[in-house]
């Protein structure tokens, strides 16, 4: 089974955190799932600088992440692959971006991000942030 090491970012901005919904994909199961931007760490990349690139390849959004900004790893395991996910809490001066890969965008409270139909391996980083509420 393949297995990829991943970034995603919770950007926050006014109190409010950027959810983004997949375009359809290769398997059905995450198909047009909201999930934290992000994707696959590179040879020679550390997590926060790999979620920078990412962020600027598929949303032109420029955000400087460190270390410091380290949320917490997801391990899951879908049915034909499996991630381990590294999440980081990035702050946002300006809600600008340009939607590259996703079909949808939501800025929701911690309160509400339950109401979305996340990618499985994205329900730990949503339930983490309700708890923290």
């Amino acid at each position: 089974m393949k297995h990829y090491e991943v970034v995603a970012a919770v950007i926050e901005h006014d109190d409010r955190i950027l959810c983004m919904q997949r375009n359809k994909a290769k398997y059905a199961y995450v198909s047009y799932k909201f999930e934290f931007p992000g994707g696959k760490v590179e040879a020679g990349e550390n997590g926060h600088t790999a979620l920078e690139r990412e962020l600027r390849e598929e949303m032109d959004m420029h955000i400087s992440i460190s270390e410091k900004d380290y949320l917490m790893t997801v391990e899951h395991t879908y049915p034909d692959f499996s991630i381990t996910m590294h999440a980081y809490v990035c702050k946002l001066a300006k809600p600008e971006f340009v939607m590259k890969e996703h079909v949808a965008a939501k800025w929701l409270t911690r309160a509400e991000l339950d109401s979305l139909d996340w990618a499985e391996a994205d329900k730990p980083i949503v339930k983490r942030l309700q708890s923290e509420a």
